[in-house]
């Protein structure tokens, strides 16, 4: 098979779908690798780094997505990049269509088969290819906020870590998942003032057990949210239905109950934001206001560290990928929990929770693949 990465376009998005160390694991399969020329410069890579694994370097992403019989990439495909997809091509990526009507439409209309890292499972119902960019994400999610919660940049001004004689920051973590566990051991790793709300009876007994009393664990009802966020300094929204947009948890007239200048930091963008005030930024205009309180909701905050988190993210979807390389869409058929990542096929969309979000007909991935 030929494998094609192109560099990534969307906005300070540094990381890249293949390292070099991943093409290298394709070609040892007997496959073709074409790489566009700069993809890895984000994370340090250059092209000779890419030619010396194997690869071949394609001059621009028309030659990638032109000649590739899969498409590995990091982020969701932007317009440009949809409309040069095609049938019988696999895209394999991050998609997040639940919140994502056009991306959605123009996968459709492509015919392509989209393979998405956020809905791939394992064994155990887990995540594996979610969760290295969540523990980037939540533990990004405290540099954030620390950050934007200094006066100069429109927070209150708090230190998290506070100081002898002054009580620490506040920081309130919705949503005890990958994305909360992280963001509570930075938090907790700066000496703030923690607490984690989650439904999950199982998961709070865990996160207890985890912290050893250095954070606290809160049931979520709609009245220990409100009296977390509005004590809160730092509001974390790290909340995940696999697939489906975030549920609205925090809500507009909530904001009137927080002390100005605090900041929420809203990590479930790529699904729509658990935040109704929630519109995705970027890198570049990170965050905004809204009745005094600041918004930081970047819809893709691991690209802020590219190193780490293509690493990261290529060792979880390396293996999945070599499988659909070796096998094509048989990998599919083989494997139930690479099939869950299956959202798009032919035209059709194979995800329940992206077609009840959309209102598309589900169908069932068994039997477009049968097909």
């Amino acid at each position: 098979m030929r494998v094609g990465c192109p560099k990534e376009i969307k906005n300070h998005e540094y990381r890249v779908g293949l390292t070099p160390g991943s093409v290298r694991e394709y070609v040892a399969h007997g496959h073709e690798v074409l790489v566009e020329t700069g993809a890895g410069a984000g994370i340090g890579a250059d092209d000779n780094a890419y030619r010396a694994a194997g690869a071949t370097i394609a001059r621009t992403a028309g030659d990638v997505f032109a000649r590739s019989d899969m498409v590995v990439k990091v982020k969701e495909p932007q317009p440009v990049e949809w409309a040069q997809l095609r049938e019988n091509q696999i895209l394999y990526t991050y998609l997040h269509l639940a919140p994502d009507p056009e991306q959605t439409r123009g996968l459709v209309e492509s015919g392509v088969t989209a393979i998405a890292y956020e809905t791939v499972t394992d064994t155990r119902g887990g995540l594996p290819l979610l969760a290295p960019m969540s523990e980037v994400a939540g533990r990004l999610a405290i540099q954030a906020g620390a950050t934007a919660q200094q006066k100069a940049n429109g927070g209150r001004g708090v230190l998290l870590g506070g100081v002898p004689g002054v009580l620490p920051g506040k920081v309130a973590i919705i949503g005890g998942g990958v994305v909360g566990l992280n963001a509570a051991k930075m938090a907790v790793g700066l000496g703030a003032d923690v607490t984690i709300l989650d439904r999950s009876i199982p998961r709070l007994r865990e996160l207890d057990d985890i912290f050893n009393g250095r954070a606290h664990t809160r049931y979520s009802t709609v009245e220990a949210l409100e009296e977390e966020c509005f004590s809160a300094d730092i509001v974390v929204g790290a909340v995940l239905i696999p697939g489906a947009a975030a549920p609205k948890l925090v809500t507009r007239e909530m904001l009137s109950g927080m002390r100005k200048g605090t900041v929420l930091v809203d990590v479930a963008i790529d699904q729509g934001g658990c935040f109704e005030t929630s519109h995705a930024t970027t890198h570049s205009d990170p965050t905004y206001e809204i009745d005094g309180i600041i918004h930081y909701c970047v819809a893709n905050m691991p690209g802020a560290v590219p190193v780490t988190s293509a690493h990261a993210l290529n060792n979880a979807t390396l293996h999945h990928g070599l499988l659909l390389a070796d096998k094509g869409l048989k990998a599919l058929v083989d494997d139930p929990n690479l099939r869950n990542g299956l959202n798009v096929h032919k035209g059709r969309i194979t995800n329940r929770a992206v077609a009840e979000a959309l209102g598309y007909e589900m169908a069932e991935p068994q039997a477009v693949l049968a097909a």
